[in-house]
């Protein structure tokens, strides 16, 4: 072979290399944006539902709509719409684009955490009589379900766990229904739904005060007010600097999305179950009022990013409007047990 084969043979070998490389941008190129649009697609959180729709409630043998089957029902529509939506499940995602996505994982574990709050009020409060009574087997076994890890991978998987959960929750709904069946049992009682709202008056509390937090605040410790015999673990100053990360604030903003958007269900669902309680105690509109309030937290979000802008400052700051609204709502939880509570 002379030196002009072996420079033709050189020229075509680079030229191959060329065609590879600009083949391999142009695929990943082109993953990419696959990349990029699904992440804007399955970033769409899922809308507000109709839970009387939903549930289809069967009526009892006097005709009447069967007490509880509503709040089921809209529980398991909740955590199917979790595991359902845009994307599926993402909180467990280790590939793109899911691995990528935080908003969503945040979103999703603010609805979980509700749903978990039910399923355990369920199970302790609202099929059981009285602290003596036996719990209901199959609301027994969805229970531990919806508190298993929000992020397993595998061995198992969160999503199969908590499609377990929805199966047992399934068959408590069934037995429900059921005229024969009478150990499953829903009680529509002004003390079991007061109970309930303590736990929800505390998860409002709770993020209210992280999503206050935003913009850093000096808060004077009350911890231990009110009570000159009270002690705790450790010792803290008489007054706290609170703030949110930076690289937080939006995790914060969409958990309480996330767990509004539940939270919003399930009031409307215990708007139908426990309404002739709600008009004894004239609380019913209480209870629409709360979850009119928190209807404002689920309005689209316009910003591309969440904004954290100094309070009266010149930027917005999104959770303190989402604070605000949720401030309220809890304002009104504690007014609507406060009338539970009476006679």
């Amino acid at each position: 072979m002379n030196i002009l084969d072996k420079a033709h043979g050189i020229g075509e070998g680079r030229q191959i290399i060329q065609v590879v490389k600009r083949g391999v941008l142009v695929v990943l190129g082109i993953y990419a944006l696959i990349i990029v649009a699904l992440m804007l697609y399955w970033s769409n959180e899922p809308e507000l539902f109709d839970v009387r729709a939903a549930a289809h409630t069967p009526k009892n043998k006097e005709g009447n709509p069967i007490k509880g089957y509503v709040t089921t029902a809209t529980m398991i529509n909740v955590v199917d719409t979790l595991l359902d939506k845009r994307g599926g499940y993402l909180s467990n995602d280790i590939f793109p684009p899911g691995v990528l996505l935080d908003n969503i994982p945040n979103w999703e574990f603010g609805v979980i955490t509700q749903t978990r709050d039910m399923a355990r009020a369920l199970r302790n409060d609202f099929s059981r009589s009285q602290t003596q009574s036996t719990e209901d087997l199959d609301l027994s076994v969805a229970d531990p379900h919806f508190h298993y890890d929000n992020d397993s991978w595998i061995l198992p998987a969160t999503e199969s766990e908590y499609r377990s959960g929805i199966e047992a929750l399934s068959r408590y709904l069934t037995r429900l229904a059921d005229a024969n069946e009478q150990d499953a049992q829903f009680y529509s009682r002004a003390d079991n739904l007061r109970d309930w709202l303590l736990i929800v008056e505390k998860r409002l509390g709770s993020l209210s005060q992280r999503l206050s937090a935003s913009v850093g605040q000096q808060r004077i410790n009350i911890d231990l007010q009110g009570d000159t015999a009270a002690g705790q673990s450790t010792g803290r100053p008489d007054e706290l600097e609170v703030k949110t990360p930076w690289l937080e604030i939006d995790d914060v903003f969409y958990e309480a999305r996330g767990s509004t958007w539940a939270l919003i269900q399930f009031l409307r669902a215990v708007e139908i179950d426990f309404r002739p309680v709600l008009e004894d105690k004239n609380a019913l509109v209480s209870l629409q009022q709360i979850i009119r309030e928190l209807e404002a937290t689920q309005q689209t979000v316009w910003s591309p990013m969440i904004l954290n802008g100094s309070g009266l400052g010149f930027l917005a700051n999104h959770s303190l409007v989402m604070a605000s609204y949720i401030s309220r709502a809890n304002a009104a939880v504690i007014d609507l047990r406060s009338l539970l509570s009476q006679g």
